[in-house]
């Protein structure tokens, strides 16, 4: 069997499971953001009368942080009754905070294995760490906060298998880029896509989670990177819960598709608008002139992502025809940032440094773009009024992009500015 469906087997309770198979499964971790605010009714109407298992439930607000509006704090409040009520314990508010998937990594919610269900689309994210972490509706995670399980259909496998080694200032969001690009957004829909190869070892572990996190943008179930002694680095400082053995998959393992890239020859990638699978070379857009640019966001938030943007900076002021955002993913990121001086350089260069919030990246609380203006962004989608104004334009890319874009004032190649 393959990753995805070593997972569903064991959380169904099965030895083995194929493509099309309908399997109820057990939940590792459900997660949800201001979305709970949606999911009383549901339980009420279901008959639930408590959480199915208050320590593996998480809950948080991101998106808006602080409330923006009288509307916004309306939505926290009945978050914060709802997490009273059901006696869930895992709550993460305003000040303790951060975009509810890189908390669930950091904070070591996640293991290999887990099945991950969570109120986002982008919880896909989770499969960095070798996890199938797959997000759905507020009234399916009603349920799924109700009995603990879920019903899913296996998924068709895809194997995007990454030769080669990544060039300086070229990262794991120029990868999933580029495969966004080759596959288009409906090309892995409702399919497990396993990322394998030297490429993917090499990867850092924040740059498995940027890739596995944009899966869901060519229509992904889930997206998987095989869990190895990085892995096991990277949460033994911080897991919550007992690791348990997890196999990757199988070599006789059958995937229905694979895409083979070298990630010697690929260069910083760009995705244009209006759509996040309209990918170019950088060397196509370079010089595009840019209002805002925007680093964070739950692909590009890290510690990792903000050192990246410094890095290619170096020194240098943002562009005085430019404005610059800065979102750290969580507020211990926050913290680290602080600690290593990168707040106060990210400040001295001209640029603003906000809160951990999803706000930027969904246009739902600061950095609203006007009609007309374009934004470099380092976040995961580029729709028509995805920041703001149906007559804005948004560009996704790397931090490393990001930091070059903010001292030039345009799109530009980290490699040579």
């Amino acid at each position: 069997m393959t990753m995805a469906e070593k997972v569903l087997a064991r959380s169904g309770g099965v030895d083995e499971v194929a493509p099309g198979d309908i399997v109820t499964c057990e939940v590792d971790i459900a997660m949800s953001h201001e979305a709970t605010a949606q999911m009383l009714e549901p339980m009420e109407k279901m008959g639930a009368s408590r959480v199915w298992d208050p320590t593996r439930v998480v809950v948080l607000v991101d998106h808006w942080v602080p409330a923006s509006n009288e509307a916004t704090a309306t939505m926290h409040k009945q978050v914060r009754e709802f997490v009273r009520r059901w006696g869930v314990t895992n709550f993460y508010d305003v000040g303790r905070h951060g975009i509810c998937h890189q908390i669930l990594a950091e904070k070591g919610w996640v293991l290999p294995g887990d099945l991950c269900i969570g109120s986002d689309s982008h919880t896909t994210m989770l499969g960095g760490l070798g996890a199938f972490g797959t997000g759905v509706g507020p009234t399916e995670m009603a349920a799924v906060y109700s009995t603990g399980k879920i019903w899913l259909k296996v998924p068709n496998n895809l194997l995007i298998h990454c030769r080669g080694k990544l060039q300086e200032y070229v990262y794991g969001k120029d990868v999933i880029l580029h495969a966004i690009g080759r596959l288009t957004v409906t090309g892995a829909i409702y399919k497990a896509v396993e990322y394998s190869g030297p490429g993917i070892a090499a990867m850092t572990v924040p740059d498995r989670l940027s890739i596995s996190n944009m899966t869901v943008e060519m229509g992904g179930k889930a997206g998987l990177c095989p869990p190895d002694e990085k892995t096991r680095e990277y949460l033994e400082k911080i897991h919550q819960r007992p690791f348990r053995p997890f196999a990757t998959s199988d070599r006789e393992a059958t995937f229905q598709e694979r895409l083979d890239l070298d990630l010697d020859t690929l260069g910083p990638q760009v995705a244009c608008p209006p759509n996040v699978d309209n990918v170019k070379d950088i060397s196509a857009v370079a010089g595009t002139k840019v209002d805002q640019i925007f680093v964070g966001s739950c692909t590009n938030g890290r510690i990792e992502d903000l050192r990246m943007a410094l890095d290619v900076m170096d020194g240098r002021p943002v562009h005085p025809d430019a404005r610059m955002i800065v979102s750290p993913a969580s507020t211990d990121i926050y913290r680290q940032a602080l600690e290593e001086g990168l707040v106060e350089r990210f400040v001295d260069a001209g640029a603003l440094v906000t809160q951990s919030s999803c706000g930027p990246c969904f246009g739902g609380h600061m950095g609203i773009l006007a009609e007309g203006e374009v934004c470099l962004s380092t976040s995961n989608r580029n729709f028509i009024g995805r920041m703001g104004s149906r007559k804005s334009s948004v560009y996704l890319a790397s931090p490393a992009v990001a930091g070059a874009t903010a001292v030039v004032g345009s799109i530009a190649d980290p490699r040579i500015t």
